[in-house]
């Protein structure tokens, strides 16, 4: 019933212009209970407006106060009516209405782009419907709900410059508008959904790169959106609008693991991002973790001064670092951090000291990893040798010197005590660790131990390497049973037989 009644209007209002009332007919249907009536009702809106639209039938230019009997303004307005609908149809619960709503209103902006509706200001300016891109952007960002699986549907639209450019222009706006009003507590739905629409976004590396327009305007050259700088400036403040307002934990740590390649490379002035990373590695914990990645490269490639930066590091170094899945992470970046030979000796040794101490409660493959690692801080510091070659040093924790708890690593005394935390680990139970352990019996080689490989190893893995191993056969010597209990004529043997 609804197919025929979608057909017959449709067919009435492109075949004659008197007949835009019939829209109504349609765009009723797009509030209909069944699921199929809206997704029909949909399709024909989208066929409907893009007729009028090539054929250039609606009102160019902004509509009159008071509504007239004109076929092209009468059009217009029930085309912003359709337009109004499919932003609702975007908080609809059918996934299936969402995403037509979304391919519809999309179309539209294609079809804008093409035909504007908006009187051109002077000859040779650049049109682009921003008005209605705003309305799909704040559709795809609601507040209090999930919107991730329609925002994943939306990614191929951020394929063209123009659309990119204008969306991150949107977000922009939307979150300095709905931010402001709730007072900087978090909007734990909002702020996911503005994620997922902005981390994937794939800036371009160079000018020559942008190619991919929607609007394909005669002088394209001349474009503001067509030039890198604009794109960068509208990424940074889209990015510095959006990370200045609170942010709950579990995004606050997703947005750290792609700040460093997906976010400082593409902003002019990556030295902005100064304040959040800072307050960041001051959180503590996984967060702190995190944003190593981020101060490393504002400290060797924009040469940022952080004071202190060491003390914090070592603050990081608790039990925790040997379990937390950021552990590859944090060492690749510990590693740098520790390698220039300017450090002070008593700054290192304190290094040392931490991590043979959380050592003796790490697992194994953990093991495997930070003993290496120690070996090569050695190498480019042999002052701290002292902590080896101490043979009346202390030989447990009771006479250890070194104070675990001082904050301050000038403070701990590190340079006063030994390994005996390595030493322990030569009884280690498994094998490979107890052989690593070892190493420090012997003299070291100049040569660096590369610890890349070992970063991420896991438990299984070990555990696979184990039952991979061949053994030889090792002879027993076996003497048969001759009793329940081993004895001939136990009592037992007359009531109980072995078979």
């Amino acid at each position: 019933m609804a197919g025929s009644v979608l057909a017959a209007s449709l067919e009435a209002v492109l075949g004659d212009r008197g007949n835009a009332n019939r829209v109504f007919e349609i765009l009723e249907l797009l509030a209909a209970k069944e699921e199929q009536d809206v997704l029909s009702a949909s399709r024909t809106c989208r066929r409907l407006f893009a007729a009028l639209l090539r054929r250039g039938e609606l009102w160019v230019g902004d509509l009159p106060a008071q509504e007239d009997a004109l076929s092209g303004e009468e059009l217009q307005r029930r085309y912003n009516d359709c337009v109004e609908s499919m932003n609702e149809l975007l908080g609809h619960e059918s996934f299936q209405v969402k995403e037509s709503g979304l391919c519809t209103l999309m179309k539209f902006v294609e079809l804008e782009a093409e035909c504007p509706l908006v009187a051109e200001k002077w000859k040779g300016s650049f049109a682009f419907p921003r008005h209605l891109l705003k309305v799909v952007v704040n559709g795809l960002i609601p507040i209090h709900e999930d919107a991730s699986l329609l925002i994943s549907r939306f990614q191929e639209y951020m394929e063209y410059d123009d659309v990119r450019y204008f969306v991150m222009k949107a977000v922009t706006e939307s979150i300095g508008h709905v931010m402001q009003k709730i007072k900087e507590k978090p909007l734990p739905f909002y702020q996911q959904n503005v994620f997922s629409l902005i981390s994937p976004i794939n800036m371009p590396n160079k000018e020559r790169d942008m190619v991919k327009f929607m609007v394909k305007q005669d002088d394209q050259e001349e474009w503001k959106v067509s030039r890198l700088q604009a794109h960068r400036q509208a990424f940074e403040r889209m990015w510095l609008t959006f990370l200045k307002h609170q942010l709950p934990s579990g995004l606050y740590k997703k947005v750290l693991v792609i700040l460093h390649d997906s976010i400082l490379p593409h902003m002019n002035e990556p030295t902005l991002m100064i304040d959040f990373l800072t307050a960041a590695y001051g959180v503590g914990g996984a967060i702190s973790l995190l944003a190593l990645n981020g101060l490393f490269i504002l400290i060797h490639q924009h040469n940022l001064e952080y004071p202190d930066f060491y003390k914090k590091l070592y603050s990081l170094l608790d039990p925790s670092i040997y379990h937390v899945k950021y552990r590859a992470r944090f060492f690749h970046l510990a590693d740098l951090f520790l390698s220039s030979s300017h450090l002070p000796a008593y700054l290192v040794a304190a290094f040392i000291k931490r991590l043979s101490r959380l050592a003796l409660t790490a697992p194994p493959e953990a093991l495997l990893m930070v003993i290496p690692f120690i070996c090569n801080l050695f190498r480019r510091h042999p002052a701290c040798k002292v902590l080896m070659h101490r043979p009346n040093g202390p030989q447990d924790l009771s006479e250890d010197p070194y104070i675990m708890e001082q904050e301050e690593p000038s403070e701990s005394r590190a340079l006063e005590s030994s390994l005996w935390e390595l030493q322990s680990l030569q009884n280690h139970y498994y094998p490979d660790v107890a052989q690593a352990a070892a190493i420090l019996n012997q003299s070291l080689s100049e040569i660096e131990d590369d610890i890349s490989g070992l970063l991420e190893l896991s438990a299984s893995e070990l555990f696979d390497k184990e039952i991979k191993k061949t053994s030889a056969k090792v002879p027993l010597e076996f003497v048969q049973a001759r009793g329940l209990f081993g004895k001939k004529n136990d009592i037992l043997a007359e009531h109980f037989a072995l078979d």
